[in-house]
């Protein structure tokens, strides 16, 4: 049986905390006794939050492309709570369209928020995480180990986040640090219904996936699982866990014969895609 270090009483720091897989792991982490400081963008959301998860909680606005405003929260964080024992890198943001139609600014802006902004965050909090040899989970995708034509953007961004984890968990170890990956599938989020909403053929090609890569999990059972690992500070967390097996057969994934199997339909797919993507012409989060 895997050792647990229970969630009552860290102190954590959370990006991406105004909704989603974010807040509701806070909400998770708040009945379990952690204190938390909620990192994002949108004021009035992190607000409420906080005064929902009850007395002992705190929250800071910050962009994580932007180092001075992370570093302003660790340190407001710090400060408020004596230290900081875990961080959860979860800030992000996708966009759609192939490369014949999406902007290259949209592209950079994923890499800068889901790759960039992890590496900030955990940058601006190395130092207190050493100090209290603490724990960092880095929310990365089952995406990491999939090509996503048509979200290439998201699918690159996440592969980095997973080999950023990979190196940054051997230079941390010497100090006591341990880097995590957690990988979930589709989260009954904002993110995936806008996406859905938004980009009709986005949910058809979702549906056309193999399983599990087609399965929706419901946002409650991804916070569990999230602060399930915080407390064994697991390495690598697949949500839900038959995910893990994608990350064994992702050579396959790049096959030429699968690439050619799925041509015709995707040719289509990606089409219409584009035109939907055109229609819209945004970036969602």
């Amino acid at each position: 049986m895997s050792r647990r270090y229970p969630a009552a009483g860290k102190r954590i720091l959370i990006t991406g905390a105004a909704r989603g897989i974010g807040a509701a792991t806070a909400a998770e982490l708040a009945r379990r006794g952690a204190r938390l400081s909620l990192v994002g963008l949108e004021p009035d959301l992190l607000e409420r939050n906080v005064k929902e998860l009850g007395d002992g909680h705190m929250w800071a606005e910050a962009d994580v492309t932007n180092q001075a405003a992370l570093d302003a929260a660790v340190v407001a964080t710090k400060e408020r709570f004596g230290g900081i024992d875990v961080v959860m890198a979860n800030a992000g943001i996708a966009n759609f369209g192939t490369v014949r139609t999406a902007d290259p600014e949209d592209f950079a802006r994923t890499v800068s928020v889901n790759l960039t902004g992890v590496y900030r965050t955990i940058a601006a909090a190395v130092p207190h995480l050493v100090d209290s040899r603490g724990y960092v989970l880095i929310v990365a995708s089952l995406a990491s180990f999939v090509p996503m034509p048509g979200a290439a953007a998201y699918a690159a961004s996440k592969a980095g986040v997973d080999s950023l984890a990979a190196s940054l968990r051997m230079e941390l170890s010497q100090f006591g640090v341990d880097v995590a990956s957690v990988h979930p599938s589709w989260i009954d989020t904002d993110l995936v219904r806008g996406g859905e909403e938004a980009l009709p053929t986005f949910a058809k090609m979702r549906t056309e996936l193999p399983p599990p890569a087609n399965k929706t999990t419901t946002v409650e059972e991804c916070a569990r699982a999230m602060a399930d690992a915080i407390e064994r500070r697991a390495l690598r967390v697949f949500v839900p866990s038959s995910g893990r097996v994608v990350s064994l057969i992702r050579p396959l994934s790049m096959a030429a014969p699968l690439a050619r199997m799925a041509r015709g339909r995707l040719a289509e797919n990606l089409t219409q895609l584009d035109k939907e993507n055109q229609a819209r012409g945004a970036t969602w989060r």
